[in-house]
């Protein structure tokens, strides 16, 4: 399930996009218009910011704008960096320890195959496309 710090990521990100690009939109400007809290929307930006998804600027014409081409991000990075790991069970996870019962689990191919099609969907839509 994608939480609500993942929706609001990629609205966030869906915004920036609509903007101009390389000009910088203030954070509150966002916030309003995505009827998210200010605060809220700060923890999320700082996250984006740290993983180099946005740029931050401060002071007067400051914000926050994407630093690559809108078509350029994919859903699913912006959900791997805010979610983490979007497998479906714990031992598809990335770093797991290697699973006692795998050779033996008949459902392992099930997860397999659901985690391959989650993260090839989400990865083959691009924020431009969201932002048309």
């Amino acid at each position: 399930m994608i939480s609500t710090r993942g929706r609001y990521a990629l609205r966030v990100m869906i915004d920036l996009a609509e903007q101009e690009p390389g000009r910088y939109t203030p954070l509150k400007d966002v916030a309003e218009r995505q009827r998210i809290s200010k605060k809220y929307t700060e923890a999320i930006m700082a996250g984006l910011s740290k993983a180099g998804l946005v740029d931050a600027a401060h002071g007067k014409g400051g914000g926050y704008r994407l630093n690559r081409p809108a078509e350029e991000y994919s859903v699913g990075e912006i959900l791997r960096i805010t979610e983490g790991d979007l497998a479906p069970v714990a031992c598809l996870e990335h770093g797991a320890s290697p699973c006692a019962y795998a050779e033996n689990c008949r459902t392992l191919p099930v997860w397999d195959k659901l985690n391959l099609m989650v993260n090839e969907y989400l990865d083959s839509i691009t924020l431009a496309s969201l932002a048309e």
